[in-house]
């Protein structure tokens, strides 16, 4: 009963308010409707007698006007009303969305009724407060960078003066791991931190390009391209850098467990998708969802040989949610598996 109720009741704050001016006008006529009634009965008892509509005699004809006249105006007033009082929750929600995608985005305006007045204010403090960490975090990761580069650059140098060229391998082995660990961890932490501003994408070219890339590697990689006489893919908005990032990732992580990996490109004028697929052993049922956290990996033996520190996914996800979007990862039927970057063209 609740569900259906729910499912009658308009989706908007505006056509819930008027709906309830509405039926509060309805009760209101309703109580002046028994008052007429009986203004009615006593009038016809005393032989005055006055005509109505037809099939309405009961009903005086200068009330069902003095009905339909404030029916009327109070839907009109309370739609241009309500549309007013709701404008500041509009802007509200628009300056949310752009603060997701721009963290220098401009701040609220602080106008209107006292309460909307404190809630831009609250709103423009939390975006002040965030841009602010950001920055911070954007100076420790620096400092981060400097830090552990310098004496893993010291190491190296120091590796080529030991004499056991077995001993100076392992080193070396260790140092490239730990470098590619930092430099995992400092690429994962920088995101999309970055000021690049948001550009039209030619996927299917930049798809091309990457895996013309992994072709020249020897690994098999494949596009599926457009088919003659079918549309190309309209630009997709976003920005350029972190989309190579996310799609290299998912290309790195199909190839790292499968033999042969597909990519092809579905689009609609609701989400363009980036379908990557591959023959491996796919990804347990129970870790499809936590396989997206950071530093998590499947891999029991935690070796860095067997690929990254569990941050690939990680900044895929982060880059389909920066541009509105989502990571779906599934098994396919036939064994492998399918991971699509799902980019909505409207938001």
């Amino acid at each position: 009963m609740r569900v259906m109720l729910s499912r009658l009741l308009p989706a908007s704050l505006s056509g819930r308010m008027t709906l309830i001016l509405v039926l509060g006008l309805l009760a209101a006529q309703g109580a002046s409707l028994l008052l007429h009634l009986q203004e009615r009965a006593a009038m016809l008892a005393a032989g005055h007698v006055h005509s109505g509509l037809p099939a309405l005699d009961a009903l005086p004809l200068r009330f069902i006007w003095h009905v339909s006249l404030t029916l009327t105006a109070v839907i009109v007033v309370s739609l241009v009303a309500v549309r007013w009082a709701t404008l500041p929750l509009q802007q509200m929600a628009q300056a949310a969305t752009a603060f997701a995608h721009d963290l220098n985005a401009p701040p609220l305006e602080e106008s209107g009724p006292t309460e909307v007045r404190r809630a831009a204010q609250a709103f423009n403090f939390m975006q002040q407060r965030l841009r602010q960490l950001v920055v911070e975090r954007g100076r420790a990761l620096a400092a981060v960078s400097h830090d552990l580069r310098t004496p893993l650059t010291r190491m190296r140098l120091r590796a080529e003066l030991v004499d056991d060229p077995e001993l100076q391998d392992k080193l070396n082995a260790d140092i490239d791991a730990m470098q590619g660990m930092v430099n995992s961890v400092l690429s994962y932490l920088r995101g999309l931190e970055d000021v690049e501003p948001i550009q039209p994408i030619n996927m299917e070219a930049l798809l091309s390009s990457l895996v013309e890339d992994e072709q020249a590697l020897g690994r098999h990689v494949a596009l599926k391209e457009t088919a003659a006489g079918d549309l190309a893919p309209a630009p997709y908005p976003g920005k350029l850098s972190i989309l190579r990032r996310a799609v290299t990732n998912l290309i790195d992580n199909a190839v790292a467990h499968g033999r042969t990996v597909d990519v092809r490109i579905e689009d609609s004028t609701a989400r363009l998708r980036v379908v990557i697929e591959d023959d491996g052993p796919g990804i347990p049922v129970d870790d499809l969802a936590r396989v997206t956290e950071p530093f998590v990996r499947l891999d029991a033996s935690r070796s860095l040989d067997s690929g990254g520190v569990g941050l690939g996914l990680a900044i895929v996800r982060d880059a389909a949610a920066y541009h509105g979007g989502r990571l779906v990862l599934e098994n396919r039927e036939f064994g492998g598996l399918r991971a699509v970057l799902e980019l909505p063209r409207t938001t």
